[in-house]
């Protein structure tokens, strides 16, 4: 073997002082969301959009996105939950679904584009980028909750997990499939494909459409999903299916439609935006 490394999670606690209880989770989470909205703000300059929206929408997007994660893990483990209705708003503790992330983010960022009259997709494309970069952060909050592992493994980057987060099934087993670094390097991928693609825009105009960044992120990101999520033995089931794998096949089809909308058809989506400032925008280009 030339090669080995383990993973051992060190807890899910960084410190605590009193009552203060500082968890890796919600650092991750934060860290994220300031260095996605910081990231938001530089490609918004660069496409010229005023960078404030973006400031403007996160707020949104975090009203918007994490209770509805939230909502979507809880429901869809309600058998589990309904035995310990206090541990439903312990978000702190892990159980957050991306997927429900991205339903309460696209509905904010719709609500927030008809308000403020910008268009959906631009804002769609400028937040891809730095929601991919999150998701990579945020996965590491599994590493430290010791959960979204994988099946058991001897591979030389094993992951130990302690026997009280061990499944039932695999309780003889100490060593499982890091899954969390499987997704966070895919989305690490994913995000330098964004960037280029934008990068490569500003070179080229006119040739990327408004849209395509978001079409990719729902296509390269789903991909990773679906073969990362048959390694997984925690994951949210729809009978004798994966939701998170019906979900990404649904989010590949949808990006594939745009991709062909766009380049294919050569037809531009429609902007959210209200009716006047729809009119307003046909009177401008005439």
């Amino acid at each position: 073997m030339l090669f080995a490394f383990q993973f051992q999670s060190p807890g899910p606690i960084i410190f605590e002082v009193g009552p203060i209880v500082i968890r890796w989770y919600g650092l991750l989470i934060a860290s994220a969301v300031l260095i996605g909205v910081s990231l938001s703000q530089y490609l918004a300059k660069r496409r010229g959009v005023n960078p404030d929206a973006l400031a403007d929408l996160a707020i949104w997007l975090v009203i918007g996105a994490i209770p509805c994660a939230r909502i979507y893990y809880v429901l869809f483990e309600w058998q589990e939950y309904a035995q310990r209705p206090e541990d439903i708003i312990a978000i702190w503790k892990g159980g957050i679904a991306i997927h429900g992330a991205i339903i309460g983010g696209t509905i904010a960022t719709i609500l927030f584009a008809r308000l403020n009259r910008i268009s959906f997709w631009q804002l769609a494309d400028l937040i891809a980028p730095s929601l991919i970069l999150g998701q990579a952060i945020g996965r590491w909050g599994n590493f430290f909750n010791s959960e979204a592992f994988g099946k058991p493994t001897n591979l030389p980057w094993k992951l130990y997990i302690a026997p009280p987060y061990r499944p039932v099934e695999f309780f003889d087993s100490a060593y499982f499939h890091p899954t969390f670094l499987y997704e966070s390097l895919w989305d690490i991928g994913v995000f330098i494909l964004l960037l280029s693609l934008f990068f490569w825009g500003l070179k080229n105009y006119n040739r990327l459409k408004t849209g395509t960044l978001a079409a990719v992120y729902l296509i390269s990101y789903s991909l990773g999903r679906v073969w990362i999520e048959w390694l997984r033995t925690d994951s949210l089931m729809l009978g004798p299916f994966k939701i998170a794998q019906l979900v990404s096949l649904s989010a590949i089809a949808l990006g594939l439609l745009i991709l062909a909308w766009l380049y294919w058809f050569k037809r531009p989506l429609p902007d959210v935006v209200s009716p006047r400032r729809q009119h307003k925008k046909a009177i401008n280009d005439r």
